[in-house]
């Protein structure tokens, strides 16, 4: 199968991507992990990349698209693939679809995980993360230490990420409503979209979008 995964931030695509794609038995390709892999490998396409990050300027689509397709190209993806982050805005939508109709294939779904804004500001706002071990998180409503503050597992202090306070959530949905809505319409129009309720449990979510899918999770 050929899916895109698309919601806003703080849905839990990168979780669902991943018990997805092992449900599946397909590749989960998510954007944030092409861009580590072709800057730590030194791509032509990573070089690129980072010449525009350092500068403080934003990736252009096409170096994305190129990231993408080199990605899609690859053995394990012959038999399908799992998008998480790509594509971001209708050029990269339409980039993609040119891509598969020249090589004769396309998307089987596209899975839109639906949260209202509301929780996802709770979700991202309420983080909370070590200093000391940055994979150490916590939540002030849905996974608080034992004491506030303080991580359970090496006892350093918990922060809240400037990317995690809620004025910056709101303009990153501001961002995610303008640039990456609009390509949950463009499939739309293609009978492609499943929209699934991204509230509650890790396992019942991943239930209603294999549901959706047509297969068994």
């Amino acid at each position: 199968m050929r899916i895109v995964l698309v919601g806003p931030p703080g849905a839990g695509k990168g979780t669902q991507a991943a018990y997805l794609a092992k449900n599946l038995t397909i590749p989960h390709i998510s954007t944030g992990d092409l861009f580590r892999a072709n800057i730590s490998q030194g791509t032509p396409l990573g070089v690129e990349a980072k010449s525009y990050m350092d500068a403080g300027n934003l990736v252009p689509d096409s170096v994305t698209i190129g990231m993408a397709e080199d990605r899609m190209e690859q053995a394990d993806a012959a038999e399908g693939f799992l998008l998480d982050g790509f594509p971001r805005n209708l050029a990269q939508a339409e980039a993609l679809d040119a891509y598969l109709q020249g090589k004769g294939l396309k998307l089987d779904a596209v899975l839109d995980l639906e949260v209202p804004e509301d929780e996802v500001v709770k979700r991202i706002a309420g983080r909370r993360i070590c200093r000391k071990d940055s994979s150490h998180v916590f939540h002030v409503t849905y996974n608080q230490p034992e004491t506030e503050g303080v991580c359970d597992a090496c006892g350093g202090e918990l922060y809240q990420r400037e990317d995690d306070r809620e004025d910056t959530v709101r303009k990153r949905l501001e961002v995610y409503h303008a640039e990456t809505e609009p390509i949950i319409d463009f499939y739309r129009a293609q009978g492609l979209v499943a929209t699934i309720s991204a509230l509650g449990k890790v396992a019942e979510v991943t239930e209603r979008a294999m549901s959706a899918l047509g297969s068994d999770a």
